[in-house]
């Protein structure tokens, strides 16, 4: 991978953890476990979520147990980054990843989620030069390279940070 693509990846989930943070930043505690409907998530179960998905996505790619590499390519990098955080479709998220309750505290998921991005930027940083050499497999979109897997770890985090302002916008209301 080339030292301006790398810095590119790195720059993709440093602001997709910047945007999810300031969606959440000053939320009362309070608040943080106040859905705004009966059948859509709280702030701190969107927190529990991407957390939760950002750990297994990240374990299965350093894990690298799929033999098939996709190819490098840019125009599907660029689709999935696209589509990840469009949220005029909806999806059900599969039962394991499913918010269950993990964090007691907006401030604690917060923290989390800061330490599982953490872990994500170091292993983007240490394996940035095999990066295309690494497979992982999404549920929805099959085999993916180590970046095209990144992509999506970044696109997961401000799908939600949208979610998060929709659910704000939503409870503040109140």
């Amino acid at each position: 991978m080339a030292p301006s693509e790398t810095i590119e990846i790195i720059e993709i989930l440093e602001k997709s953890s910047e945007d999810f943070h300031a969606s959440a930043k000053g939320l009362p505690e309070s608040m943080a476990t106040t859905r705004p409907e009966e059948n859509r998530w709280s702030v701190l179960e969107c927190v529990e979520h991407v957390t939760t998905v950002e750990e297994i996505f990240l374990k299965r790619l350093a894990g690298g147990e799929h033999k098939e590499v996709p190819p490098e390519d840019k125009t599907r990098e660029a689709a999935l980054a696209l589509r990840f955080v469009d949220r005029t479709t909806k999806r059900q998220a599969p039962e394991t990843v499913l918010p269950k309750g993990r964090f007691t505290s907006l401030a604690e998921g917060l923290e989390r989620f800061h330490a599982a991005r953490g872990s994500t930027l170091q292993f983007a940083r240490e394996r940035a030069a095999d990066l295309y050499t690494l497979a992982s497999v999404h549920p929805v979109f099959g085999p993916l390279n180590g970046v095209e897997a990144l992509m999506i770890i970044a696109g997961h985090a401000r799908r939600h940070a949208e979610q998060i302002r929709e659910v704000r916008a939503a409870i503040e209301k109140r």
